[in-house]
């Protein structure tokens, strides 16, 4: 097997386990559910894993705009800074306005737009190093607001944002949705 290919494969996974495990197991009118004290709901970490994604590939590794600009309006976050939501800790205010239905049609777009751009990167674009600061700038997160984020980002090669944030990141989070979902009493098993 092709490095690309498994790449693309490892992605497309996280995908069908978040749908697997999470959506396909827990109603939208649980998603806010935080199952107990300093717990986040599955709409923070669903809001929280897509934002990161998108921010990471479309508006650094792509040196575009991220999704989230154009969704801000459907989310409901038209006054809640760029910043909020990628921080690990939920903001219950912040998440009590993502309706679960619109959170997810964003969360599904984000990976669809990444395999679109997996599908055409070469092992030459992989390596270089983009401009996350001007991305992370490009997508309203001001480096005051997120310096550990500045910091994380800087000076990192694309495939890096893909091993990361685009498939490790989300593969920490689906994991931590399924212990979620479990306290919800819904496990399968």
């Amino acid at each position: 097997m092709e490095l690309l290919e498994w790449i693309r494969d490892e992605h497309s996974s996280t995908g069908e386990r978040f749908e697997h495990a999470v959506v396909d197991r827990v109603p939208p009118d649980r998603w806010h559910d935080p199952v107990g004290d300093g717990g986040s709901s599955l709409a923070w970490l669903t809001f929280h894993a897509a934002a990161h994604e998108d921010i990471a590939i479309n508006g650094v590794v792509g040196a575009g705009e991220p999704l989230l600009a154009s969704w801000r309006s459907r989310l409901g976050l038209d006054a809640v800074p760029g910043h909020i939501g990628l921080g690990e800790t939920e903001v219950r205010e912040v998440s009590a306005l993502l309706d679960p239905v619109t959170l997810l049609t964003y969360a599904r777009a984000v990976p669809t737009t990444t395999r679109q751009w997996l599908a055409t990167v070469t092992p030459e674009a992989l390596s270089s190093r983009p401009a996350s600061a001007e991305g992370l700038a490009r997508a309203g997160v001001e480096e005051s607001a997120a310096p550990w984020l500045y910091g994380m980002w800087a000076d990192r090669p694309a495939w890096w944002f893909v091993q990361w944030e685009a498939i490790g990141h989300r593969i920490n989070h689906i994991g931590e949705m399924v212990s979620v979902r479990n306290r919800l009493g819904l496990s399968p098993f």
